[in-house]
């Protein structure tokens, strides 16, 4: 409606050729052309102007304009110089449905058609001064409309795109959180279950233990979900090695684990070793059959600077499908520490067992 409006306002300069056909001593034929002429040339000149959003081909806008402008010369030659202003509505189309390669060679070619007409056409010349500036500026404007509408659509094209993409990155940060928390927390319930199965008959205060501990542990699991699930929660290295711990313990895994590291990691390093070794530790347990399993926590230095190398070796044998075969565990912590810029390695340690290395740059946010 406001386009409408802006273009409907623009054609009040046809007062000049509407007057001509109304009081300018034509016989009733030929106003009867004249107007059709006008009616034909306004309603193409309306398309072309209305369509500025949408590709239309380039040849077809050109034969479109031909006609137009054929059609301003003769309606020029035969009714008087008050029919030179479609000129440059011919210009200010050609600006609009034009790409700028061509049309700022069709509105120059328009103005000069102008002004040869007007030069045909008996006081032509005395109305010349009066549009040949509103058909250049007329059309050039054109050009630089159509350019902003173009670089609108492409900027709400990007924020679209750009939306999507972020909603498609918190889905992989919810799925890598989720299967993280629960594929922890879960084994252990797991394992603690089968133990207190065990213990039932014989030892039901140690069941009873087992059943205490599997109950903290869903607790915990609730609140971790819940607070992934917020976007509020980091892990952290010395509750990963507590955690860690406890998991090996119930498994029968015989643990040989580091002190907690000193000094104060970035938070983003810390966060993604934490994820590292949850991972590791959950694989240990519900996949190697191991029975030890050795964690070290060490700074290196690279040529790239300082990294802070998080390794766990087992001795088991990898679990089914054998460790080449990297899953959905994997596959996100590859993604959290490239985030990090940092790396993942993993693969089988001699002849039996498993080893999976994270490494972060300590360098990380430093500068903040």
């Amino acid at each position: 409606m406001v386009k409408a409006l802006w273009i409907s306002i623009w054609l009040f300069y046809l007062s000049a050729p509407v007057t001509d056909l109304i009081s300018g001593g034509h016989s009733p034929g030929v106003r009867l052309l004249g107007g059709l002429g006008l009616a034909a040339f306004v309603a193409w000149y309306l398309v072309l102007v209305f369509r500025t959003a949408r590709p239309m081909p380039v040849r077809r806008v050109l034969l479109s304009l031909a006609v137009l402008a054929a059609q301003a010369t003769i309606l020029s030659l035969t009714l008087g110089r008050e029919w030179l202003v479609l000129f440059v509505y011919v210009a200010i189309s050609s600006g609009a449905a034009l790409p700028a390669e061509y049309s700022r060679w069709t509105v120059l070619g328009t103005t000069a058609l102008l002004a040869v007409t007007a030069n045909a056409v008996p006081g032509g010349t005395a109305y010349l001064a009066g549009l040949l500036i509103p058909a250049l500026m007329g059309g050039f404007a054109m050009v630089g409309i159509r350019a902003m509408i173009r670089t609108t659509i492409e900027l709400r094209e990007a924020r679209a795109t750009v939306a999507q993409l972020a909603a498609n990155e918190e889905r992989l940060r919810m799925a890598r959180d989720l299967h993280d928390l629960l594929g922890h927390s879960l084994s252990l319930i797991t394992l603690k279950s089968e133990l207190a199965g065990r213990m039932l008959p014989g030892q039901p205060e140690a069941a009873a233990q087992q059943v205490a501990d599997i109950e903290r542990v869903s607790r915990q699991a609730l609140v971790d979900v819940r607070e992934a699930v917020s976007g509020y929660r980091r892990p952290t290295l010395p509750g990963e090695l507590a955690g860690a711990r406890t998991a090996l313990a119930a498994a029968g895994v015989v643990a040989d684990l580091p002190a907690e590291p000193s000094g104060e990691l970035p938070e983003e390093a810390e966060s993604a070793l934490a994820w590292s070794l949850r991972e590791a530790v959950t694989n240990v347990v519900r996949h190697s059959g191991a029975k030890r399993c050795r964690v070290t926590l060490e700074t290196r230095q690279t040529l790239d600077g300082p990294v802070l190398e998080l390794t766990v070796t087992d001795d088991g044998s990898g679990g089914p499908g054998g460790p080449a075969a990297p899953g959905n565990g994997l596959t996100g912590l590859t993604e959290r520490l490239a985030a990090v810029g940092g790396s993942l390695s993993a693969g089988p340690a001699g002849r039996t067992g498993f080893a999976l290395t994270a490494r972060v740059p300590l360098a990380l946010g430093s500068g903040s």
